[in-house]
């Protein structure tokens, strides 16, 4: 009897199991808008969808028309003007020439690689006379006085820093910015450039039509003139990105000019253990670089110039420069070193030449 009553309530613990399991089998997944959970977050009332309106677009004709911008600056447009020399022509390119730094359709002028070529309609001497009504009369004494009094120290507001680029194009329009609210601006070069300060206050008045009227190592503050207006200010496009450099010839050659190739060994062996004549440092102030080298050259026919972290790049740039303002022989870029030499001089080539012509029998 005990047996049979043990079996028929697990049978009906089976069953009761059983149900409980459909219920909640049910509740989960055949009914799903009963089932509320513990907790659970309210739903909030949707909202019925917001017909768009449809607008119409105005067309303007200026955007879908590219007109090119038309600039009367008497000059052919570069990235660089202090730093590149036009006379020098490269020996190839490293983008097509079709790809303008100004953007396509902007610029009335054609970019040749290396520059946008001024229009030969365009009157110089136009341009010359504006520059002079613009800068008026001379400052007098006391007005230069005041006005590099204001413009001269550091915590002027009213700078612009000059680096390796040198005179840039973008560079001429953000002179321009400055004179909206000020009557000078202040220049503040380093680098590669400091080399020629005469180059950067000649492309810098030339190319802004300012007066240099203070210079101070490397420090220049850059008058706009008494009759300067902002809104006839010339139109200036701006550059949309940096060039890619064209490239130029080997600055240094295997066997230097004037020498067989046992003696440019013999002369870069002697540069790189002579002792330097100066360290420069980078983004320095290199205005008195110049003169120590030309006053080396006087004693010395080798010169080592120590450019330790400067760069291999900029190193080239000061012997390119150094090439023409001491002047000079570049005949070794190692290590950031640069070995000068001084080149044959006039006495020395007419010894030689005599030399040569010398015969004993006579």
């Amino acid at each position: 009897m005990l047996s049979i009553r043990r079996s028929l309530l697990t049978l009906a613990k089976e069953q009761k199991d059983l149900f409980l399991l459909l219920c909640n089998l049910r509740a989960r997944f055949v009914s799903t808008d009963n089932y509320d959970p513990p907790f659970s977050p309210l739903s909030k009332p949707t909202k019925p969808p917001k017909e768009k309106k449809k607008t119409k677009k105005k067309q303007d004709q200026s955007s879908e028309l590219k007109i090119p911008m038309i600039s009367d600056l008497p000059f052919d447009f570069r990235y660089s003007y202090s730093e590149t020399n036009p006379e020098i022509e490269p020996i190839g390119f490293r983008e097509p020439k079709r790809f303008s730094p100004f953007g396509p359709g902007r610029l009335d002028r054609k970019w040749t690689g290396t520059s946008a070529l001024v229009s030969p309609e365009i009157d110089q001497s136009q341009w010359v006379e504006e520059r002079a009504r613009v800068l008026g009369e001379p400052l007098t004494e006391e007005e230069v006085t005041e006005l590099v009094e204001r413009y001269r120290h550091s915590d002027c507001s009213r700078q612009i820093n000059l680096g390796k680029g040198g005179v840039t194009h973008n560079m001429i329009d953000d002179i321009h910015n400055h004179w909206k609210k000020a009557e000078a601006v202040r220049i503040k070069c380093l680098g590669v450039p400091t080399l020629d300060m005469d180059n950067i206050c000649f492309h810098l008045e030339e190319k802004s039509g300012g007066k240099i009227v203070y210079r101070h190592i490397n420090i220049l503050v850059l008058y706009r003139g008494r009759n300067y207006d902002p809104k006839s200010r010339p139109i200036i496009p701006l550059m949309l990105w940096k060039p890619y450099p064209p490239i130029y010839p080997r600055l240094v050659k295997n066997v230097a000019d004037g020498l067989t190739f046992e003696e440019t060994k013999e002369m870069r062996n002697r540069g790189i253990h002579s002792p330097a004549l100066m360290k420069l440092t980078r983004n320095g102030v290199y205005v008195n670089v110049v003169g120590r080298v030309r006053e080396e050259f006087e004693t010395e026919e080798i010169v080592r110039l120590d450019c330790t972290h400067v760069g291999m790049s900029d190193c080239k740039r000061i012997g390119v420069k150094l090439k023409d303002l001491v002047p000079c022989v570049p005949i070794l870029f190692k290590d950031e070193q640069i070995i000068l030499w001084r080149g044959k001089r006039n006495g020395e080539e007419e010894l030689f030449s005599l030399c040569e012509n010398f015969n004993p029998e006579q």
